[in-house]
């Protein structure tokens, strides 16, 4: 480990926020509906006697589940601003694939049960109670769309299809829940029982899926082409920064409007040939300007190799900022940031912007050669302006990399336990941080950290 020490400069007064996430509150409401949803089972059901009835109120219970968990994931799909910044990006893409399990668990439990109901009820085959159903029942050609259109989005998602995948395919496929759940929802409406005879309930339920389908369309839709015909986004300038780092600086127009912050990302789709058909999520690699911003990318595959090419002029279209990695997640004093390869590139916007006195901020670099050290002068020279403390985590000669250890942190930062720690890194490095950190006794709730893998 390698250390490069800033002087002390004048001290002021640092107020750690500590805003408090809004996920529980959104998981209460959220449950809180759940509970309305089987109400309106409840309240819909006399006497359940036989098995028929049995199967057939399991099956309607999971229906009413299952309908109710589509429109909590076209919700969870629209990048509503209290979540993806407030919450954070990274636990609603978890919250997203979860439920994405649970709906389609409940819709095959469902389909399942409310057939062999029927069968037993009417005395004949599953196979032919299937057929009678999906060709005779009102709505139930959609229905039956739009199921086989959601267990095939579920399918391409499952993490094992998902690897072999390109991930333009799996978005666009992904796409296909919104015809579902539209499908679906009129299949619920003239088929549900609970909706029939009860006004209020058909009322909750247009409610319910007309306030995600408002959600989808003003912040999928209005807002980033108001956004973007506001700021007018161009790449200014591509720097190499390693021979597998390049950063594009970008300009726009009154950039101050868009209150983007360090620590957060937005995501860039660039008007160029081979570029323009995906939209990545880049971090911001230093603090937001009134005249540009910058994001700091690693070649790791064809897209994001291909931006070492881009020329200026190249005209971008953005969505966001998004991710809730902010100063407002502070709670404490000190500050340790801890990187692990290209997720240096929030880490050092906030690096450079996290209000703090001289020794209350340290950043710990984890990169496989000096080579890799992406932004290297960019950092010494933060920390020598702020009186930071900056440490390098590197290969051994052999290639080998060190364990990153609780006695290694506190070797490096002595009272670590007494820090906010903002972790960013690739998945295995990330997990080994955070294992660390509790080891070294770094409360969970002052470990702020984001990632995407699902």
């Amino acid at each position: 480990m390698t250390t490069t020490y800033g002087p002390r400069q004048a001290r002021h007064a640092v107020v750690p926020t500590g805003a408090r996430s809004p996920a529980a509150l959104v998981l209460f409401v959220c449950w809180a509906g759940a509970a309305v949803v089987l109400a309106l089972w409840w309240q819909d059901t006399g006497a359940v006697v036989g098995t028929a009835d049995w199967l057939i109120g399991a099956g309607r219970i999971a229906g009413l589940l299952s309908g109710y968990g589509c429109a909590l994931l076209v919700g969870l799909m629209a990048r509503i601003p209290v979540l993806e910044r407030g919450v954070g990006s990274d636990r609603v893409a978890r919250w997203h694939a979860a439920l994405g399990r649970y709906t389609v668990c409940l819709l095959i439990a469902h389909v399942t049960l409310i057939l062999w109901g029927y069968a037993v009820q009417a005395r004949t085959g599953v196979a032919g109670e299937a057929s009678t159903v999906v060709l005779t029942y009102p709505e139930m050609l959609k229905g039956t769309i739009g199921g086989l259109l959601l267990l095939a989005v579920g399918a391409v998602s499952a993490r094992a299809v998902r690897r072999k995948v390109r991930y333009e395919t799996w978005y666009y496929l992904h796409l296909l829940t919104y015809l579902a759940v539209f499908l679906a929802f009129w299949h619920q409406l003239a088929l549900g029982a609970d909706f029939a005879a009860h006004p209020l309930a058909r009322g909750f339920w247009y409610a319910l899926y007309g306030a995600a389908a408002a959600a989808v369309l003003w912040y999928r839709v209005t807002a980033p082409l108001r956004l973007n015909l506001r700021h007018r986004f161009r790449v200014a300038q591509v720097v190499q920064e390693t021979p597998e780092v390049v950063s594009v600086i970008v300009r726009g127009e009154r950039l101050p409007e868009l209150a983007a912050r360090s620590g957060q990302f937005l995501r860039w789709r660039f008007l160029a040939p081979g570029l323009w058909w995906t939209a990545s999520p880049y971090s911001l690699s230093t603090a937001p300007r009134p005249d540009l911003l910058r994001i700091t990318v690693k070649a790791v595959g064809g897209h994001s190799a291909a931006l070492a090419r881009l020329r200026p002029g190249t005209r971008i279209w953005a969505e966001g900022p998004y991710g809730a990695l902010t100063a407002d997640r502070r709670t404490r004093q000190k500050v340790l940031l801890l990187a692990g390869g290209v997720g240096v590139t929030p880490l050092r916007a906030l690096f450079e912007s996290l209000p703090a006195q001289p020794g209350d901020l340290t950043m710990i670099y984890r990169a496989r050669t000096p080579d890799d050290l992406a932004l290297r002068g960019e950092l010494e020279s933060i920390a020598r302006s702020r009186g930071a403390r900056l440490h390098y985590l590197l290969n051994q000669a052999d290639g080998r990399g060190p364990r990153l250890t609780a006695d290694l942190l506190r070797a490096a930062v002595p009272d670590v336990a007494r820090h906010d720690v903002y972790l960013c890194g690739p998945p295995g490095m990330a997990r080994a941080s955070y294992e660390a950190l509790r080891s070294a006794g770094v409360p969970g709730r002052h470990i702020h950290h984001e990632s995407f893998e699902l």
